[in-house]
């Protein structure tokens, strides 16, 4: 039991403005990290499981959905993270009516925003797997593709309602300060989906639909349960007939926090389908067909997995800073902010070498290949596809990692628009990398035959973007900072 009240009060609200900078940072970033662990084990099992037991095309037509599902989804996410502070706002003024009135147009909104999202990502999914080069056709291999990748996304678009629900009402409980609660519906998720996945794929043998449904019934009943805890233990959030009011000024409010953050969300999404496409490119022949064992999409999928599951801690590092900063920025504790972005940039610098050397030593005989797909489905070249993204990426993670730093320093220095633009360069990064790139070192266009040296110029795509955005960002944080040291001088003439 005393394990388990401090391993709880590890998800305490806390305050970062005294005390051991290093360690308060890495304190309050431990649970951040926990919970993206978390939601990457979630991601990963449905990969290890589809990998070990679906075909080659199978597989395939679920890790091109990646971009897609994020390209909706994370719209969606940003959202309701933004509704969540107009709560937030509220539970702080101590008006309950204006709480429980805005819990209800946030149910309300959220129910239409999914509703859109479905219905328009459903009648258009022909057209956004045709983004990735992914159409119905004649090549049999090519057709399995397109129809793997339609039927997971149709069901994950379908459930896009249960998703946006859980993430609104994780929000709203993180807005009253409950952090540790959401951890374990977060856990609970992870664990029902990985036994619906082994259910419906390996008993039920329902393929890819089998992977769709699993997602969608965990993240449903984790809503449901998430809903009923935070009506139950939060009195707040029970909203009485006479607040169910559609009030256009209370829906102004939430839709200009919420839209901006949407988009911000979802703007690096277009990068992700363009560099997938150009990934995709590789297993394609000049004829249109597909090659059966598909290795561009099964090696670059499996190693994309383990760089997403390196930068959890610096992703994790970065949201704790961003925290941090705004609480320091409040207290005007100019010189205790610059301090601790010199110790989140050593943290930064270790955990990336960490990382990396993790990331390269994985690339020995393809051991991570392993996780993900059956042997009989590994292959040389699957291999030197997945490796060269990881030889490029793994030491480059010490930018991701500047970059996480840079963005949620000004974002907690009320700078959003120096983060904004940054996102907008790795954007334009990765398009004109991705699609311009493996076509000069190959002289000519793309197709399953030019060898890996072009695919060099596709998977050169991240590394580039993520070294981007600390160079948008870099002089205006710098600039910044410099200019609350003046500050401080000329409110204390004698310091």
């Amino acid at each position: 039991m005393k394990f388990w009240a401090k391993f709880k009060h590890l998800f305490d609200p806390r305050d970062l403005t005294s005390g051991s900078i290093s360690k308060g940072i890495l304190v309050f970033a431990f649970p951040i990290i926990l919970s993206l662990f978390f939601q990457q084990i979630y991601t990963l099992t449905d990969a290890a499981i589809v990998g070990q037991t679906l075909q080659e095309a199978e597989i395939a037509g679920v890790n091109n959905t990646g971009s897609l599902v994020f390209a909706v989804l994370q719209f969606g996410f940003g959202c309701t993270s933004g509704f969540s502070v107009i709560i937030a706002e509220a539970i702080g003024a101590k008006n309950k009516e204006k709480a429980r009135s805005s819990f209800y147009l946030q149910l309300l909104l959220a129910t239409i925003i999914s509703i859109l999202l479905t219905v328009l990502g459903i009648v258009f999914l022909p057209n956004l797997l045709g983004l990735l080069g992914i159409h119905p056709s004649s090549d049999p291999y090519m057709q399995q593709v397109y129809e793997s990748a339609y039927t997971y996304l149709a069901i994950i678009y379908g459930g896009i309602l249960c998703q946006i629900i859980y993430n609104l009402i994780v929000a709203t409980l993180r807005s009253l300060g409950d952090s540790f609660f959401p951890f374990l519906f977060l856990m609970g998720s992870t664990i029902l989906n990985a036994a619906l996945d082994a259910l419906f794929i390996m008993v039920f043998h329902m393929g890819v639909a089998g992977s769709a449904i699993a997602t969608i019934a965990s993240q449903g009943l984790a809503a449901i349960l998430a809903y009923i805890y935070a009506v139950k233990r939060y009195e707040v959030l029970r909203f009485k007939k006479d607040e169910t009011k559609f009030t256009w000024k209370g829906v102004g409010a939430l839709l200009k926090n919420g839209l901006p953050l949407g988009f911000q969300y979802s703007i690096l999404s277009i990068g992700m389908i363009v560099m997938q496409a150009s990934i995709i490119a590789f297993d394609i022949t000049l004829g249109g067909e597909m090659n059966p064992a598909m290795p561009a999409q099964l090696g670059y999928a499996a190693a994309c997995k383990i760089i997403n599951l390196l930068m959890v801690p610096l992703n994790g590092l970065g949201m704790a800073f961003l925290s941090f900063t705004a609480q320091n920025f409040g207290a005007k504790d100019h010189i205790r902010i610059k301090q601790g972005l010199k110790a989140c940039t050593i943290m930064a610098a270790i955990s990336s070498a960490i990382a990396c050397l993790i990331g390269l030593l994985l690339t020995i005989g393809g051991a991570y290949q392993y996780i993900f797909l059956a042997s009989d489905k590994i292959t040389d070249q699957s291999i030197a596809y997945g490796n060269l993204y990881l030889y490029v990426s793994s030491p480059s993670l010490i930018f991701l990692g500047l970059l996480f730093l840079f963005r949620c320093a000004l974002q907690g220095l009320e700078k959003p628009l120096w983060p904004f633009l940054a996102g907008v360069a790795e954007l334009i990064v990765r398009i004109l990398i991705c699609t311009l790139l493996p076509a000069i070192i190959a002289g000519g266009p793309i197709h399953a035959d030019v060898g890996t040296l072009p695919f060099l110029g596709a998977v050169l795509g991240d590394p580039l973007a993520w070294i981007s955005g600390p160079l948008i960002m870099g002089i205006p944080l710098i600039l910044t900072l410099k200019n609350l040291g003046k500050d401080e001088t000329e409110e204390n003439p004698d310091a």
